[in-house]
């Protein structure tokens, strides 16, 4: 059976646009729980939200160097989200939880891999279900902003298709095809490209995205 990129839409605020994003035909919805970011929701927020997505959808909840009864109240509200870190969180961390989580690693722009070791990750964090692998920018959370996709070799065994690479940054309904036909993800991760605003999500453009990544697998069908 051929593989299929896993879509996650993130930093999603309202209870219209999840459903929205659902429906579009997501695979997991991400919920940001770092409150300086301009996307974030409180743990109650994140509850209500949690209840518009369908069991088959999962919802990933997304920490920077959170403190344990932040993350222990979000999992209450939301305890069967897959957990996702940004910060600086070592595997035992991470682990502590009991839960699938996904590890980013921040790539700083121009960036490829002699200098920056996906290797060296995939060991670190092998206990990880994915890598999410986003631009280096000043601050944590999701940069909206590409990094060099194509500084990697991507057909590593570790990195292909991979068991678990998931892509983020700048990934945009314009684009979207071109990085799954480059990377070949596991899944990937788009907030910023399907906005109108700052964790208001456009369903138009959501819907783009996803026909998008379906198309990298059908390169005779246009994205439309």
């Amino acid at each position: 059976m051929p593989h299929r990129t896993r879509i996650k839409i993130c930093g999603l605020t309202r209870p219209a646009d999840v459903a929205a994003a659902c429906e579009a035909g997501a695979d997991a919805i991400g919920l940001v729980m770092y409150p300086p970011s301009a996307r974030a929701v409180t743990a109650e927020r994140a509850r209500e939200l949690a209840t518009v997505i369908p069991a088959a959808v999962t919802p990933v909840l997304l920490f920077v160097n959170a403190q344990p009864q932040a993350i222990e109240q979000a999992l209450r509200a939301v305890p069967n989200a897959t957990l996702q870190f940004h910060g600086d969180e070592s595997p035992e961390a991470c682990q502590r939880w009991g839960r699938p989580y996904w590890r980013a690693v921040r790539i700083p722009a121009g960036a490829g891999a002699d200098t920056v070791n996906l290797l060296e990750w995939d060991e670190q964090f092998a206990s990880a279900q994915a890598l999410l692998l986003d631009a280096h920018v000043q601050g944590y959370g999701g940069s909206g902003q590409r990094f060099n996709w194509r500084g990697f070799d991507w057909s590593q065994p570790a990195l292909n298709a991979s068991r678990r690479v998931v892509l983020s940054g700048g990934l945009t309904p314009a684009n979207a095809a071109d990085g799954v036909r480059l990377v070949r993800p596991w899944a990937v991760d788009v907030s910023s490209g399907v906005e109108d605003a700052k964790g208001i999500k456009n369903a138009n453009l959501m819907h783009q995205f996803v026909a998008a990544v379906h198309a990298a697998h059908h390169p005779s069908q246009n994205a439309s």
